[in-house]
């Protein structure tokens, strides 16, 4: 069965901005290998121009986000929206929902159509208390909205299960692992192997890149700290000027460049990540992928993809600790190989989009009355 599937909610592919672009991208392509229509759609201003990109359609609509702010990612989605519309789709994807959901009630009625409901967004510490209460009433228009839904992490689906009463499917985001590493790479860069500790995220409080700078900071070591990550928002001017003073941090900016990241990665000595709000992360499976030595921020969504395969912090002291006293050596090499073997057994990108591809006609054939119930895991704690 042969389906045309639209993907809203991205700024577009091949993916400049984060994560749900970097998903978007490996999805849309491995579903039209698959034999299948995909269309993603694009800001105006997304620097990929062409109508079709690796055999996916490319919507482009427009988006006034640089003139509006926030508010502009609204304008964009209503205009991906009004577009959908018009073209018949099968299944309607949208990844996340904060600016989306508002436009349920001119949601074309033909399509399936399914929320991957990303993190608590209304957790998000970057938000004030009037955004917060915004994107939960948001979450709820999605739940009302969708015909069925996604959960990226066991913890999100057992929440949505438990909060809302109804049953996501768990499908996690893709990864792959790296073993072509190159050591010219991290030269490039002005950096040694395993001379270096780094961390990649955007520039968000709830992403403890302040806490992870500030133990690294206070910590005697002699290596090098690199930052990936777009610091041209409010948060990552204050970062890069408050941390300006130790010369031993470095802002690389954002860099899309997947070879010159997953060698960056594999050739750090630690990989610090601090993400506290949200599922699966992307960044996080590509350091697995790549072998990194993780220290993690410990908290469920973390744990629930590390397990024991990585270090925890929870204050800039326990980081500073690390900073000082851990090494990537051969005695870490048991955890590298359990969590590079994780990804090629849970999170590779064949299962990944094999598992969409399933719980999308499962979804269709539900809405046409041809299947009972659409085959989902069983939600775990």
């Amino acid at each position: 069965m042969k389906l045309r599937i639209g993907i809203l909610g991205t700024r577009g592919i091949p993916n400049y901005y984060g994560g749900f672009e970097y998903f978007a991208e490996h999805l849309s392509a491995g579903l039209v290998e698959r034999g299948h229509e995909v269309f993603v759609y694009n800001a105006h201003d997304h620097p990929n121009k062409q109508q079709e990109w690796k055999g996916v359609h490319i919507v482009h609509c427009y988006n006034p986000e640089n003139f509006l702010g926030s508010a502009g990612q609204f304008i964009y989605d209503l205009n991906c929206v009004l577009d959908a519309r018009k073209r018949e789709y099968d299944v309607l994807l949208f990844l996340g929902y904060t600016s989306s959901s508002v436009w349920g009630r001119l949601y074309p009625r033909k399509p399936v159509v399914v929320y991957n409901m990303d993190g608590l967004e209304w957790k998000r510490t970057k938000y004030s208390a009037p955004a917060q209460h915004f994107l939960l009433y948001a979450e709820k228009l999605a739940i009302r909205y969708s015909d069925f839904f996604v959960a990226d992490s066991r913890y999100i689906q057992s929440y949505l299960s438990k909060k809302y009463q109804v049953c996501p499917g768990y499908i996690a985001y893709g990864a792959d692992v790296f073993e072509q590493p190159d050591r010219r790479i991290p030269e490039l860069y002005g950096l040694q192997e395993q001379q270096y500790n780094m961390l990649m995220a955007r520039m968000e409080p709830e992403n403890n890149i302040e806490m992870i700078l500030d133990g690294f900071h206070q910590s005697a070591s002699t290596h090098t700290f690199v930052v990936v990550g777009n610091t041209g928002n409010r948060f990552g001017h204050y970062l890069t000027k408050k941390f300006s003073g130790d010369p031993r941090i470095r802002f690389a900016g954002a860099i899309f460049n997947q070879e010159h990241i997953n060698n960056l990665i594999y050739f750090s000595n630690l990989y610090f990540h601090g993400h506290s709000v949200g599922g699966t992360n992307p960044s996080l499976l590509e350091a697995m992928g790549s072998q990194a030595l993780v220290v993690a921020r410990d908290n469920p969504f973390n744990r629930a993809v590390l397990e024991d395969n990585a270090f925890y912090f929870n204050t800039a002291a326990e980081v500073q600790y690390y900073a000082d006293s851990l090494r990537k050596n051969s005695s870490m090499r048991p955890m590298l190989l359990a969590n590079t073997g994780k990804i090629r057994e849970e999170y590779s990108w064949e299962k990944i989009i094999g598992e969409y591809e399933t719980f999308f006609l499962n979804c269709c054939l539900t809405k046409k009355g041809l299947s009972e119930v659409v085959t989902i895991p069983p939600v775990t704690e």
